[in-house]
């Protein structure tokens, strides 16, 4: 395949690096294909389920005309299979999985994304269904690590004309949740709107605020309001050394159809250094709770935050406070290392929560594939959550 293809779509890159095409007709005879492969093995052991096996194989393919007097657009389909789907639980959806640990990458073939963009002058709006993600993803993104990415039905309006600065609008229609088409939970209805504005001008950082007005019918429980700002950067400690910081405040109230009635509060403290041959940070992340409400992050990359184990998806009633020291290596034979160790307790009474370490080794075998592999281990502290280990194997490849 991969002989067949790289001629294919190389001769059609080269194409779109012509001229500007002078009809709709030639942008598309002019287009781009894209490919994405992940294979991967995800295994999975929690105290009270049987274990659960995932060998699954996400396949992206997608094709985008070339620009065309400020337009742009993109279609592109996935599709997730498993060797054997009922090794384990598909969020729920497979019968045969009953008792054993989900995995929440079930079997489905969709529209991942298709949309349309106009950009003129600093200005660009896209129209349709599309990856979104803003900042560091804590708040708005789309879910990267699952196989089936978290995308958006969306108005997207993004200005630059502001020197160093980029302000964000964004209404979205409808979440396209990783649960995938089948699932009860795996649409959100959506009468959202976003704000989002970044300034980078300062050398030592990039400041931004925010304001997220989520507002979902089928889904009211999470529904809220969040404002908040945020200062992340660096600044150098040595020639060869930098000092790392983030600094993020926000509050969140109930809002649009949220039977709740809450204001809880979050931040997040980190600082650290970074090296050409690796990083250190230490931080402090705070999910607040109110009314025995947690702090809510419906549409954040969760898998990102709070450990890779995935026990903190929802934010626990007492809220969460997770202190974290985190490493990277940049290791002999172009290996990338990263770990972290977690300690977890509620944000209400400070009860002690559970302990988690994270390992992941990572290297590019070639410019387009690239290996992984990934460990979790989550001990408990309160009878409130099992003990859980996580490990993958996985293989990528980008075209």
């Amino acid at each position: 395949m991969k002989r067949f293809l790289v001629p294919l779509l190389g001769g059609l890159a080269g194409l779109a690096g012509a001229a500007e095409p002078a009809t709709p007709a030639a942008a598309i005879a002019a287009g781009k294909f894209s490919l994405n492969l992940r294979l991967r093995y995800e295994s999975v052991e929690q105290t009270g389920l049987r274990d659960a096996d995932a060998l699954t194989l996400r396949t992206r393919l997608g094709f985008a005309p070339a620009p065309w007097q400020g337009f742009k657009a993109f279609i592109e389909a996935e599709d997730v299979t498993a060797a054997d789907g009922d090794s384990y639980s598909q969020s729920g959806l497979n019968p045969g999985g009953a008792g054993r640990a989900v995995i929440a990458d079930p079997v489905t073939t969709e529209l991942n994304q298709l949309f349309l963009a106009y950009t003129r002058d600093h200005t660009t709006v896209t129209v349709g269904r599309q990856r979104l993600v803003l900042d560091n993803a804590r708040f708005i993104g789309d879910v990267g690590w699952r196989q089936n990415m978290q995308t958006f039905d969306a108005v997207v309006l993004q200005d630059q004309t502001l020197g160093q600065t980029t302000l964000t609008y964004a209404y979205l229609s409808q979440v396209n949740r990783v649960f995938g088409d089948r699932h009860p939970q795996g649409k959100w209805s959506s009468h959202s709107q976003l704000f989002n504005g970044s300034y980078r001008g300062w050398s030592g950082g990039t400041l931004t605020g925010y304001v997220y007005l989520l507002d979902f019918p089928n889904a009211a429980a999470n529904s809220c309001a969040t404002t908040g700002v945020s200062l992340a950067g660096s600044l150098p400690a040595t020639p060869q050394l930098k000092f790392t910081y983030r600094v993020e405040l926000a509050t969140q109230s109930d809002y649009g159809s949220s039977p709740l009635a809450y204001t809880a509060r979050y931040h997040d403290v980190e600082a650290g250094f970074t090296h050409a041959a690796g990083s250190l940070a230490l931080g402090d992340e705070r999910l607040g709770s109110d009314h025995n409400v947690g702090f809510k992050t419906p549409l954040a990359t969760l898998h990102a935050f709070n450990g890779w184990a995935d026990l903190f998806l929802a934010t626990p009633a007492g809220g969460l406070d997770d202190r974290y020291l985190r490493a990277t290596a940049n290791l002999p034979g172009a290996v990338a290392l990263v770990s972290a160790y977690h300690w977890y307790a509620s944000d209400v009474n400070a009860v002690d929560l559970g302990r988690e370490f994270n390992l992941q080794l990572s290297r590019k075998l070639t410019p387009a594939l690239t290996a992984l592999v990934k460990f979790a281990d989550f001990r408990h502290e309160s009878a409130a959550f099992p003990d859980v280990q996580k490990s993958w194997v996985q293989l990528e490849y980008v075209f």
